[in-house]
């Protein structure tokens, strides 16, 4: 075992290590909490999920991973060989809840050998006002790892840490929730297409007049009627004009979506995405999930109150990284609490949620499913086993990517053999909000048909 001074470093030649924070625990000491960081160049994290801690305890390249706290330490895994090539550092963090470090006896952090369990280095920290602490650090160098031990404190807590390395961290106080942008023109809208150059000589059919559509605001409304032409227009080009379907959405709220619900582009995609049930379901409402870690329903949303359910229902919520699950206060009816869905990725829970939702509500029609995610995929076996099963079901999964990478199984499902009847559709964009709804809607909508005929000559379908 080497024992280090602060600043001072070593090479380390296991291809795994276990790094354990220590402390004395006792009446009086604060909860202590470790942490890391999976750093590219600059310094800084790629998204929220290259944070991990009790919260978020597995990277979703399965090489950190955050083992659960005993009294007095807590222990992260490194797996150095299973880092991608893009990850320069490690950080090997540490967070008081309840106090400082000055009170906070005895802290140190001992790297072990993750194989053997043999003590590499133990480096002994002494710390005063701060609430987050860098420790340590593991880092590429001359095609191996090294090892810092650190020291560096943060009296302005977490969210100066998370500053320094690119993470978001939610601030303390009510519930914040996604505002509704200004009315204004949608980027790239085409004109109601006129019946000589865009409609099939059938004609598309009207657009449904929805309930309560008439109180919303004139500039949505408007927005409204043009998008369910659009959509009419897109369905009758698959000889589709009369089809009738439920429309269930499906928002990814994992934590690297936070910034697509601060800009507002959560909240654009979802109006744009009512149109489609305003024209397709014939209550004009839309079922709605969330999810990250956990799947959870949201109240359904009715057209005529759009702008309400913007306000309340899309947003990332109050989950922040290294935020802990504490009851939120100021929840407003069938508000849900974002702590409980958590920022992890796991696609097959809502997937299975959704299922079960429709074998309990069965409809004559069938179901279309809008889902949104910006990747980070990793639950690949569990999915593609809930997709598989669902093949039997009358519902079409529509997944729509919104930039980022790692999609995974949802991308790779077209290919896969072994299906009656391919009921998955897969696309992704860079920015969603550059595309116009024209393309929108004839890409949402360019693999349904082939399904809904598939389906019926299956028996899926009546």
């Amino acid at each position: 075992m080497t024992p280090l001074s602060k600043g001072a470093n070593m090479p380390v030649a296991a291809s795994a290590v276990r790094a354990v924070l220590g402390w004395s625990a006792g009446p009086g000491v604060p909860e202590v909490d470790a942490s890391a960081l999976v750093l590219a160049a600059g310094g800084r994290v790629r998204s929220d999920g290259d944070c991990v801690f009790y919260n978020q305890p597995r990277h979703a390249s399965g090489s950190v991973r955050h083992l659960g706290k005993q009294p007095g330490a807590d222990a992260l895994d490194v797996d150095l060989g299973a880092l991608g090539r893009d990850v320069e550092r490690v950080a090997l963090c540490a967070s008081a809840d309840g106090g400082t470090f000055g009170q906070v006896p005895g802290l140190h952090l001992r790297l072990l050998d993750a194989a053997s369990g043999a003590e590499l280095a133990r480096f002994d920290m002494a710390a005063g006002p701060e609430t987050a602490y860098v420790c340590g650090e593991l880092y590429r160098r001359a095609g191996g790892w090294k090892f810092r031990a650190v020291g560096q404190g943060y009296a302005s807590g977490l969210a100066g840490l998370a500053t320094d390395f690119g993470i978001t961290v939610d601030q303390p106080g009510p519930v914040p929730v996604a505002p509704v942008p200004p009315p204004q023109p949608p980027l790239n809208q085409a004109p109601p297409p006129s019946p000589a150059a865009a409609q099939p000589s059938a004609g598309p059919a009207s657009p449904r007049l929805s309930k309560g559509e008439e109180r919303l605001p004139v500039d949505m409304r408007k927005r409204l009627s043009l998008r369910k032409q659009q959509v009419a227009v897109s369905l009758s080009k698959h000889g589709l004009a009369r089809l009738t379907a439920r429309v269930i959405l499906v928002l990814d709220a994992s934590g690297s979506m936070s910034g697509l619900y601060s800009r507002g582009t959560v909240a654009g995609v979802t109006e744009r995405m009512a149109a489609v049930a305003a024209q397709l379901d014939d209550d004009g409402e839309m079922q709605a999930w969330t999810f990250a870690s956990n799947p959870a329903r949201l109240p359904d949303l009715a057209i005529g109150d759009l702008p309400e359910w913007l306000r309340l229902h899309v947003r990332v919520g109050q989950v922040g990284l290294f935020g802990r699950k504490k009851p939120q206060r100021g929840l407003l009816p069938g508000q849900v609490d974002m702590r409980a869905v958590g920022i992890q990725n796991e696609e097959q829970k809502v997937i299975a949620e959704v299922r079960a939702y429709v074998r309990a509500h069965p409809v004559p029609d069938p179901t279309l499913v809008l889902f949104f995610s910006d990747g980070g995929v990793y639950r690949n076996d569990e999915i593609e086993r809930e997709l598989r099963e669902a093949v039997e079901e009358p519902v079409f999964w529509q997944f729509i990517g919104l930039g980022r990478s790692q999609y995974g199984v949802l991308e790779r499902f077209d290919t896969m053999p072994g299906r009656r009847v391919d009921n998955v559709g897969f696309f992704a964009v860079d920015d969603i909000e550059r595309l116009s709804d024209p393309e929108l809607y004839d890409r949402l909508l360019s693999e349904f048909p082939s399904w809904l005929r598939a389906a019926r000559q299956a028996g899926i379908l009546r």
